[in-house]
This record gives structure tokens, C-alpha cells and sequence, in this order.
């Protein structure tokens, strides 16, 4: 008989297979509901209003919702002060003279009496061309003068002769006017002689090559031992002025009657030249003439001004920006620029209010020097406006001030941007707040947070 055949293995066969899944799937919805109630738990802890948090954070946000705190940022308080107002402009610098000296007579060179680049005086002695071509026309031109100033004195001679012999009535009065025709024309040829003489004088000077103006002289244009010519295009040398020095710059013709109000009124303009990058102040002169007409291409207008240029920084032809004062506003309402916003508002800045919330303020812009900048309309001295923090900002945020020293005027240089506070997000110490109270000073007490 096989084992399969008996009777309690016929009964555990006939038993079903799946009786052990039947009881697990009576375990599932007791698992889940303990989910679910685990679940609610926690979701009423999450956005059950806390004792220390306004009921407001309840509205549709979370407990941990970074809007809900208020934001840090630093601040300035808009104050009241002077500002210069400047035209800024780009300029070119032009010697006050430039003169390209020529020779003046056709000639050997014989010598160089200058080094390139030296400063050189008027009349100081820049080069000599061969004198010895000169020198034989002065004396053939003397030695003509001499022959005819012996005919001359020969026929005065003989006038005085004839007009003794014509009182005692031995010559015809034609021969005595005739003698006297004689001695002017003798006259005539001396002066002539007179002025050939005076003119190889002169040639023989012009041998000599001397400086027209004081100046710094270029690079040489010929060597000794050429033939030089007084119709050479390039000529011998070329020498620059340079102190005093001007620097030519246009303005647009709508800011000529503020300059020219200031120059009626016989005040000094004081123009600045500073470098290409607008970082170093080069030097420092005066306006000294304005064009007597406007460029219709352009709708601008030449101005020049003077340059004592005693360290030599400005060069002939040399690019710089140029910074005109034309005009000092009192009584203006100063803020930083790192405070003015641009977006759809168009120019705005923020200011905190008394509830330590911001509000979106449109301004208009004034005059702006350094880091300073001048409020024509939108706010008055005493507004706290944001400085630092702003990106995160919108019409009604609550903030955690970090108030900052107010912008003292630009000349002083205060109202600068420092680095951050911590509380900013910065790298200072601890207690540390740029611009304000020092470290041990007690902190002010924070705004309470909003879900704004």
C-alpha cells in the first residue's frame, strides 16, 4: 500500500492551500487605520497654531515657511546735505603749440644739437646745416656793395665839381642835371647791394636751426649728411608743448547754458581729467575757452580746458575722461545708490516703515556722486530706505532692521557700503553692524514675525 493512499494523508491533502493569507489580510486594515491616525497626528501637530506664533502664520502656510519671518536688512537714513553736480565727457589732449620745424634754407646736414625727447627752450640750437655756401654769397654780395659805393662817391665828387663850374657859368645846366641823375642811380645800387648783403646775412642765419617754442621735441626726422630742403613735408623734428597743456572734449549743446551761466558769472571751472578706466585722477585744471558755434552732426560743442600738467601725466593725443563741475546743490535730499531699485515701477527704493514692514516708493533721480546719489521727488530727510537685502523684498514684508549710518555728503567719503553682518548674512563678528552702534552696544528688539 503507498504512503498517499492512507487516511491523514488523504486529509491534509484535501485541506485548502491558502488559509495562511486569509488571516494576513485580515491584519491590513488594522495596519493602515494605525497609519492613518499616525499620520493625522502629525499633520495636526504641523499646522496647529503654537502660543508664540500669530494666528495669521495658520492661513494657508506652514510653521517653517521662510516668508513667514521677517527678512534681515540693512539700512540708511535718507539725510539732507550738499552735491556737486559734474558733466562728464570723453576728451582728447592737445598741446597748447605744436610746431614742426622745417629748414629754411636747401643744405648739407652737418649736426644734431638735441636728444630725442628732450625739453627744450626757445632759440636753443636744434641743428646745423653747412654755413660755408652762405658765407661766399655775404661776401660776394659785400664786396658788389663796395664797388658801387666807390662809383657813387665818385659821381657825388663830380657833381659838386660841376655845379661850382655852372655858378661860374663854364657848363651847361644839362650836364649839371645829368651828373645829378648819375649819383642817385649810384644810390639806387648801393641800396640794392645793401639789401643782397642782408639777405646772405640772413641765409647764413637760417644755417642755423633753433627752437620757435619751449617744448619737448619728438623722435629726429633726418640724420647728419643729408641733403635737407626747405619744402621737406616731415621736416626736422616736430616740438609739443606741454606745460601748460589743454584737453579738447564736446558737450551736448542742452547742458551749454548751465556752463556758460557759470563762466558769465566769473567763476573758475574746475574740470578733472582722470584715466580710461575713470580710476585715477590724472589732474586737475580749469576751463579756459568754449567754440563759438555748435556742430549740427553732432548737437554738441567744443570746450577746452588748461591743464598745468607739472608731473607730465597728460600726453599729447592722450584719451581721458573728462568730470566738469557746473553746479553745487544744497538743501538735497541724499540717499546711497546701492538703495535705488529699477523694475516695472521704474526707479523706486524701499522704505521701512514705523511697523518695521517695507513699502515700494517711486523716486526721481537727481545728480549722483561716488556712492551718493540726490532724491529730486519721492522721499524726504529722516526715510529709512533698504540698502542691502532688497532682492528678496515686496510691498508690505515685514524686515529685521540693521539700521546703518546715514550718507554723510560725498566729499567726506561716509555713507559707504561695508560688508554685511552676520545677521545679513555676512563674515563680521558676532554683535558686529557695519556703520552703527559698536559691538557692546545692546541690540535692538526684534520685529515680531508675520506671515507677510
Amino acid at each position: 500500500m503507498s504512503p498517499d493512499s492512507t487516511p491523514a494523508a488523504r486529509s491534509a491533502a484535501a485541506q485548502p492551500a491558502y488559509a495562511e493569507p486569509t488571516r494576513n489580510r485580515r491584519a491590513w486594515p488594522w495596519l493602515l487605520l494605525l497609519l492613518a491616525l499616525i499620520a493625522a497626528a502629525i499633520g495636526a501637530w504641523y499646522w496647529w497654531p503654537k502660543p508664540a506664533e500669530p494666528a495669521a502664520n495658520v492661513a494657508g502656510k506652514g510653521r517653517f515657511d521662510p516668508a513667514a519671518r521677517p527678512l534681515p536688512v540693512v539700512a540708511a537714513t535718507a539725510t539732507k546735505g550738499s552735491i556737486d553736480v559734474y558733466l562728464n565727457a570723453l576728451g582728447t589732449v592737445t598741446p597748447r603749440n605744436i610746431v614742426t620745424v622745417r629748414p629754411r634754407v636747401d643744405g648739407q646736414l652737418m649736426s644734431v644739437a638735441f636728444t630725442e625727447g628732450q625739453v627744450v627752450k626757445a632759440g636753443d640750437l636744434l641743428a646745423q646745416i653747412d654755413p660755408r655756401p652762405f658765407q661766399v654769397q655775404l661776401t660776394q654780395a659785400a664786396g658788389q656793395m663796395a664797388k658801387d659805393q666807390a662809383l657813387l662817391k665818385n659821381a657825388q665828387v663830380d657833381l659838386e665839381r660841376y655845379r661850382t663850374l655852372l655858378t661860374q657859368d663854364s657848363i651847361s645846366k644839362q650836364q649839371v642835371d645829368t651828373q645829378e641823375a648819375l649819383v642817385r642811380q649810384y644810390e639806387g645800387t648801393v641800396q640794392s647791394d645793401q639789401g643782397a648783403v642782408d639777405n646772405a646775412r640772413l641765409q647764413l642765419t637760417y644755417a642755423r636751426v633753433t627752437a620757435p617754442i619751449t617744448g619737448r621735441v619728438g623722435l629726429r626726422q633726418v640724420d647728419p649728411g643729408n641733403i635737407v630742403h626747405a619744402s621737406d613735408a616731415n621736416g626736422l623734428v616736430v616740438i609739443a608743448q606741454l606745460q601748460p597743456i589743454t584737453v579738447i572734449f564736446p558737450i551736448p549743446e542742452d547742458n551749454l547754458p548751465r556752463v556758460m551761466k557759470r563762466v558769465q558769472e566769473e567763476k573758475a571751472v574746475v574740470v578733472d581729467a582722470w584715466d580710461r578706466d575713470q580710476k585715477v585722477k590724472l589732474a586737475t585744471g580749469k576751463l579756459s575757452s568754449v567754440d563759438n558755434q555748435i556742430d549740427t552732426t553732432t548737437g554738441t560743442v567744443k570746450l577746452k580746458a588748461e591743464f598745468a600738467n607739472d608731473n607730465l601725466v597728460l600726453f599729447p593725443n592722450q584719451f581721458v575722461n573728462v568730470r566738469m563741475l557746473v553746479q553745487t546743490l544744497s538743501d538735497a535730499t541724499l540717499i546711497p545708490t546701492a538703495a535705488i531699485q529699477r523694475g516695472a515701477p521704474g526707479t523706486f527704493v524701499y522704505v521701512v516703515k514705523d511697523d518695521k514692514s517695507v513699502a515700494v516708493a517711486p523716486v526721481k533721480l537727481g545728480p549722483a556722486q561716488g556712492e551718493v546719489t540726490a532724491i529730486a521727488a519721492g522721499i524726504v530727510p529722516g526715510d529709512v530706505v533698504v540698502i542691502d537685502g532688497a532682492d528678496k523684498l515686496r510691498e508690505g514684508v515685514k524686515v529685521d532692521l540693521i539700521t546703518r549710518d546715514a550718507p554723510a555728503t560725498p566729499a567726506t567719503g561716509a555713507g559707504r557700503r561695508g560688508p554685511r553682518s552676520d545677521k545679513a548674512g555676512g563674515g563680521r563678528p558676532p554683535g558686529s553692524v557695519p556703520g552703527g552702534a559698536p559691538s557692546d552696544a545692546p541690540a535692538a528688539p526684534a520685529a515680531p514675525k508675520s506671515g507677510g
